[in-house]
């Protein structure tokens, strides 16, 4: 099966399949962005943007924040999922309802019906940040694809097989891209290369990735 053809969706949006289970959904988001940032900016004063440690004690050159039920944390004690945001004590920022919409009718149009996501990983890039190479294997429920939407800056996304050895494919990812993954590409390793400089319009010198799981 050919996995590189474009396919034109309702609205322009056009869906690349980047092989069995894992879809490219160029400019998805574009009708959502205004909601989707005056949404954002009261997540991030709620429970702002840090660096967290990987439990070598490395610190991660990608910021992050949550929203939903739980949030996603790494620290010396490991890689897991948590109610309670650490640095403020409170529970994490609930999920807008426009992060939940988009999320859910990204995943219907690869194939995915009735996703119900109850965490959103929010990361922010800088010029010079990058994602190594992984698999998200956090998650209990494993048949829940994955959800990325890419706001500012464009990106370079690699996207490999389920061997870290794979050599991953290169995607370039610009602002209201969608990417979902699942199925027989659920535990695909992938990751995003140092991201260059630019600046963008509403953005500025910022790349802001949402995250969708199920984890429970």
């Amino acid at each position: 099966m050919n996995y590189d053809l474009f396919d034109d969706l309702p609205g322009h949006t056009q869906r690349l399949c980047l092989q069995e289970g894992a879809v490219l959904l160029r400019g998805f988001a574009i009708s959502a962005i205004g909601n989707l940032l005056a949404e954002l900016e009261k997540i991030i004063i709620a429970a702002p943007f840090r660096h967290m440690l990987t439990p070598g004690a490395h610190q991660m050159s990608v910021a992050m924040s949550n929203c939903g039920q739980v949030g996603w944390v790494s620290d010396r004690n490991g890689y897991r999922y948590a109610a309670i945001d650490p640095e403020t004590g409170r529970a994490w920022p609930e999920m807008p309802a426009v992060f939940l919409e988009l999320a859910q009718n990204a995943a219907a149009q690869a194939g995915f019906a009735k996703f119900l996501p109850d965490a959103c990983l929010i990361n922010c890039y800088v010029p010079g940040a990058k994602l190594s190479l992984h698999q998200d294997k956090d998650e209990r429920d494993a048949s829940a694809p994955i959800v990325s939407v890419s706001l500012g800056l464009p990106a370079v996304f690699l996207f490999g097989g389920q061997k870290r050895t794979d050599r991953p494919q290169r995607y370039r990812l610009v602002h209201g891209d969608v990417v979902v993954w699942g199925g027989a590409a659920r535990f695909n390793f992938h990751g995003v290369a140092p991201l260059a400089d630019g600046t963008h319009p509403l953005l500025g010198r910022r790349r802001i990735n949402l995250t969708y799981r199920k984890t429970v």
